[in-house]
């Protein structure tokens, strides 16, 4: 046959053209999968069998579903590690049972929430389902509030927290709040004011304290500030000043490298109906541990990127 007719024969679904066309697709499949194996890691499935495990006779009363962390945890693996291409430093550091982990937090959505918890999945032995508190508008959010509370998270109260201390979970918080989220690309890596519940809560449940310091995530978006009238218009708690979302593609956060450093587990004891001045001395033991993870961290990187 000559090239001429073969290529009509592919064109028009002759014989030979269904068979390249068919190896073709069987080389893409096959490629596809090869690369989604790499990214989700050999003992994936392993992983998952954990967890599953762990939630199987728990009557979870926010709604977790392992099935829907599964998906979540298989698409934020791209982030985690091809993306982002996360490090994780001293994960070792965090015990086993119920722990409080204190990270600073930035970045304007919640994406250092996300790749914390894939670290958690991916990275720690035994993998560990993370809780984060979201803060408390979201569940006016459509179909949002209804996601991450079938991922695990749920709204930033104390009773919530506590319930989910009590149950032997691993804890998310960002003590910054939305202080942490709007502070201006200038004073990236400077730690806001720290709230105070969560260690009255540690205290009150015995649960220790790991910091932990996100590196990469205050570099991902470059915010000018926080528009408040944007912010009450829109009745959202924070409006940050992002210009690159206003250029193409800028939507999509900068490809920073992503380096998360595990402090060793703080526990503290006392009444955690302590004066304000008391609880605020051990919360700022909290807080030097985690500058002084984010400074070490940032003297040693050599690139925001790489």
């Amino acid at each position: 046959m000559d090239p001429k007719t073969a290529l009509v024969r592919i064109g028009d679904g002759g014989a030979p053209g269904r068979g390249l066309l068919a190896r073709i697709a069987r080389g893409a499949r096959h490629a596809a999968e090869e690369l989604g194996q790499r990214i989700l890691g050999p003992d994936f499935d392993d992983r998952v069998r954990v967890l599953v495990e762990r939630y199987r006779t728990v009557n979870d009363p926010f709604g977790f579903d392992p099935e829907m962390a599964r998906r979540a945890a298989a698409v934020s693996a791209f982030f985690h590690r091809v993306y982002f291409r996360t490090e994780v430093f001293g994960i070792e550091h965090v015990p086993e049972g119920r722990v409080l982990l204190v990270a600073n937090h930035s970045g304007q959505i919640p994406i250092d929430a996300a790749i914390i918890g894939a670290a958690m999945f991916f990275d720690a032995n035994p993998p560990r389902v993370m809780r984060a508190l979201v803060d408390k508008w979201t569940a006016t959010l459509p179909f949002v509030s209804s996601f991450f509370s079938r991922v695990g998270q749920v709204v930033g109260v104390p009773e919530n927290a506590r319930r989910l201390l009590e149950m032997g979970e691993l804890l998310l918080v960002f003590p910054e709040g939305t202080r942490g989220v709007v502070k201006p690309f200038t004073r990236r890596y400077q730690l806001e004011e720290f709230g105070l519940g969560f260690m009255r809560i540690a205290i009150e449940t015995a649960t220790p304290i790991v910091p932990v310091a996100v590196i990469g995530a205050e570099e991902q978006y470059v915010s000018l500030g926080n528009v408040r009238w944007a912010a009450r218009a829109l009745n959202f708690p924070v409006f940050p000043l992002v210009p690159q979302v206003f250029v193409p593609g800028g939507q999509l956060p900068l490809p920073t490298k992503y380096r998360l450093h595990f402090g060793e587990p703080m526990r503290f004891h006392g009444d955690p109906d302590d004066d304000d001045t008391i609880i605020a001395d051990k919360v700022w033991l909290v807080r030097q541990s985690i500058q002084h993870l984010l400074s070490h961290g940032l003297a040693a990187r050599r690139s925001v990127f790489f």
